[in-house]
Parts: structure tokens; sequence; C-alpha cells
């Protein structure tokens, strides 16, 4: 019994291994615990594994200089990519809010938008803020998210996704991060941290760029 149980053991040890060497490394160019999560859930069931920046000790710090998401990924992944072992992908993600009626602000500035250090709740306040008084229809945004991939060869390609919706007059719901509690996805009328991950995961603009690299990836294979 005992030499079939370590049999057993050594056949599940060896296949744990083949499985291992057949999945890619894709390093996630973020020291957001969230975003990792995030990435780590719609990119389950693809042939990498997801691992955080702190497999590298931490994302290094980057002047996010960038006009554009694209650029900001590409500095950020630019960054990552020089700590990265041979062999490894690398995936940088720039997102955020774009609110119409704001000229699409916070834009680029969505992290950091009622300061460099400001938290969540302080950059809704301060966009609740400036939304004082334009109605509920007029308060069209969205999220948009660009990824930066550097593959194992160091060819650059870049995904985007967009989620249309609204602006809450107010934050509700107790999941998600960043602006997910005042934003309400076109076709619902609860925000994003009320809906849950399994929602978001369906719908996000991070879901979809993830969908896009994913399409273009599998076009090649």
């Amino acid at each position: 019994m005992r030499i079939f149980t370590c049999y057993n053991a050594l056949i599940s040890g060896f296949q744990l291994l083949i499985y291992s060497m057949n999945r890619r490394s894709l390093i996630i160019a973020t020291g957001n615990s969230h975003k990792v999560e995030e990435f780590q859930q719609l990119l389950k069931d693809d042939s990498f594994t997801v691992l955080s920046a702190k497999t590298l000790d931490g994302m290094p710090e980057v002047d996010e200089t960038g006009g554009t998401f694209a650029e900001n990924a590409y500095l950020k992944a630019r960054a990552l990519e020089k700590l990265a072992p041979p062999g490894a992908w690398v995936l940088a993600d720039d997102s955020g809010l774009e609110v119409d009626c704001l000229n699409g602000e916070p834009g680029v500035y969505s992290a950091r938008y009622a300061g460099d250090r400001a938290s969540d709740s302080e950059n809704i306040e301060k966009l609740l803020k400036a939304l004082e008084g334009v109605p509920f229809r007029a308060r069209s945004a969205r999220f948009k998210s660009v990824l930066c991939i550097i593959d194992a060869r160091g060819l650059l390609t870049y995904h985007e996704g967009t989620c249309e919706g609204h602006i809450a007059t107010e934050a509700s719901g107790e999941s998600g991060f960043g602006y997910d509690s005042i934003f309400i996805p076109e076709g619902y009328r609860k925000s994003f941290a009320e809906l849950g991950s399994m929602i978001k995961s369906q719908l996000s603009h991070r879901a979809k760029a993830v969908k896009a690299f994913c399409l273009a990836l599998n076009s090649k294979s």
C-alpha cells in the first residue's frame, strides 16, 4: 500500500512538472494587488502562469509621463521587462475612467485625480463634486484599458478594451476598487461594486482587452 501511495505521489508530481513546463510565465507590471487578482481570474483558463511583480521584488517606480493609456502602459512594461527572467512575458495595463461632460477627465490621471497619493475614496469624492448638478443622462462615461504585452522574444503588441456606462450620483457597493462603486455599466442599474466580480469579469474594460489579447494570441498559434 505504501509503495502504491508513493508511486501515485511520484506520478502526480511528474504531471504537475510537465503542466508547469507547458505554461508560460506572464508577469503583471503593477504594484496593485487588486489588478493582479483580476488578471489571474481573467487568464485562469489560458496557458499562462500569471505572476505578480512581487516575484521580482516589486514593481519598479515608473514616471507615468505619457499622454495616453498606451504610452503609459509601454513605460510600465519596459520598466518591468528589465527585471524579468529570460523567456517570461510581461503585461502592463494602463486604464482609467473617461467622463464625457468633463472632456474625458480624469483619463490618464484616474489613479491620481485628487493627488499623487490620493485614495480611491478621495478620487471618487473629487469626481462626484465635479459632476454636481449634472443629470444622470449627461453623466456618460467609459472605462478604458490598454494592454502592452512584451512576449518572450521581446515583441510588443497592444490590446484595448472599453466599457460604456454612466456615473452614479453616489457610491454604492462593497466589492471592486477604484471607481467601481460609482460606475454603472450600460444595460444595468447597479454599480460594478454591487454587481460583483463574476459580472465584472464579463463586462469590464480589462476583460475585453484580455479577450482581444487572447484572440490575437490564438490566431497565431
